[in-house]
Parts: C-alpha cells; sequence; structure tokens
C-alpha cells in the first residue's frame, strides 16, 4: 500500500512572502546568513578546541550583533515590499495590524 503524501501547509500571505522581496535583498540577506552560518561553524570548533571563553563570549556577541542586522535589513524589507503594497492595494489595516503583531513578536525575543 502506498503511503499518503502530506500536503504542506500553507505559511503566512501570499501578499507577504520573500518573493517579494527583490533580487537585491534576498542576496544581501542570504549572504549576511551566509557569513552568520560560518561564524557560527567557527564557534563550534572554537568549542571543541577547548579556546577561552572571552574569545567564545565575543565571537557569540558577533553573531549575535550579525543576526540583528539581519532582522533589521528583513523588517525594512518587509515594510516597503510587503506591507506597503498590501496597504495600497486596500488592505491597510491588515497590512498594519501584521506588520505590528510581526514587530511585537521580534522585539519581545530581542
Amino acid at each position: 500500500m502506498k503511503a499518503a503524501t502530506k500536503k504542506k501547509p500553507t505559511v503566512g500571505h501570499p501578499d507577504s512572502t520573500a518573493a517579494n522581496l527583490s533580487t537585491d535583498v534576498r542576496r544581501d540577506l542570504d549572504s549576511r546568513l551566509a557569513r552568520v552560518e560560518g561564524h557560527v561553524k567557527a564557534i563550534r570548533r572554537m568549542l571543541e578546541a577547548g579556546e577561552d571563553c572571552d574569545s567564545l563570549l565575543i565571537q557569540t556577541s558577533a553573531v549575535r550583533s550579525a543576526l540583528g542586522a539581519v532582522l533589521v535589513g528583513l523588517m525594512e524589507a518587509h515594510l516597503t515590499s510587503c506591507v506597503e503594497p498590501c496597504a495600497r492595494s486596500g488592505k491597510s489595516d491588515e497590512a498594519v495590524d501584521r506588520f505590528r503583531r510581526a514587530l511585537k513578536t521580534v522585539l519581545k525575543r530581542s
């Protein structure tokens, strides 16, 4: 008997997806995330090698800062590429409410 294929659930809103971000913005965010990923791998190697805690703390702080820059860039791009067009299409209350909730979540976890 063939296993049932599960359909992926739809996440988010069609008018608010990464597909709306410009190619340059997506490329920049991807590049920043790749650097963060490499930095995290380096920290894991440092931990395995028994490096000093001061160095680990400094490097981990650098990753947090780099992720903060990704977050700011993504929020700015989301506002420009998703929220503003949605608002201009007549769904301004919905667009602003979703952005407000996202911002609240981001700030709560910072």
